[in-house]
């Protein structure tokens, strides 16, 4: 794909500026919030720890800004909490005012054919969504052992109405790749519901990168699909790197990637 100012624009338009190390001070949450906003459009949303969405929440408040999403975690990121605490996590979450969720599938549970708990597991968190916010279903693609096994995964993301089916935590050795991405939009488009997106998160940090998810994306559900309430990238640095890309751009318009 031919990259330009217009393409890096587009890819703004579609980052989950993402902040999720544990380690975040208030102050850096809220340069996070102000980062979302950058000259050359908003990203769709910014994705902290549960205890930063009053953090986020406040600051896009007091900013009037109300079209940049607040999403969290939850079950993050080692897919292995109970449902019990999932359900608490997510209920807070949202009566904090978060607007999207992201669950850790129980990835190891459908790796040991425990089928049951992964189902249990999305249903209930489905349940405490209560159709108020956004469901995004981490499937951990770079764990499971076969393709098989990450089409089980869509399919029962799909199955308990995940709005988005997201590739990775970004917290193991191998997160986003170009064919799990291939993966879960075959399985989005034959499930017959384009409502349905995709988020690809972990490792994707270059311009060059970003605009070859969505030549793949292109090619499986059309160019018109693409926009943020079908497609996100999760990430932390490439919104910076994209700003740059477009100032150094602005100043020699004849350049391309």
């Amino acid at each position: 794909m031919k990259i330009d100012k217009k393409v890096a624009q587009r890819i703004i338009s579609l980052i989950d500026l993402t902040s999720l190390s544990g380690t975040e001070t208030p102050s850096d949450i809220i340069q996070l919030c102000e980062n979302a906003s950058s000259p050359y459009g908003d990203t769709a949303a910014v994705c902290v720890c549960p205890k930063y969405v009053q953090t986020a929440k406040a600051f896009m408040a007091s900013k009037k800004i109300l079209n940049i999403k607040i999403a969290t975690v939850v079950n993050f990121p080692s897919g292995q909490a109970s449902i019990e605490k999932v359900t608490a996590d997510t209920r807070l979450a949202i009566k904090h005012g978060a607007d999207e969720i992201d669950i850790v599938l129980p990835y190891q549970d459908l790796m040991a054919g425990n089928i049951d708990s992964v189902e249990a597991m999305l249903h209930a968190c489905k349940q405490a969504c209560n159709n108020k916010v956004a469901l995004k279903v981490i499937i951990e693609s770079g764990e499971l052992d076969s393709p098989e096994n990450v089409t089980k995964a869509c399919e029962l993301s799909l199955e308990y109405a995940a709005d988005f089916i997201k590739t990775s935590t970004g917290k193991v050795s191998v997160n986003a790749t170009h064919e799990a991405a291939k993966l879960i939009l075959e399985s989005i488009k034959q499930s017959n519901d384009r409502n349905v997106g995709i988020k690809v998160s972990g490792g994707v940090k270059t311009i060059e990168q970003a605009a070859d998810y969505l030549a793949i994306a292109q090619s499986i559900m059309g160019d018109e699909w693409i926009h943020k309430g079908h497609f996100r990238f999760g990430a932390s640095s490439l919104l910076n790197n994209l700003v740059k890309y477009i100032q150094k751009t602005s100043q020699h318009p004849s350049e391309t990637l």
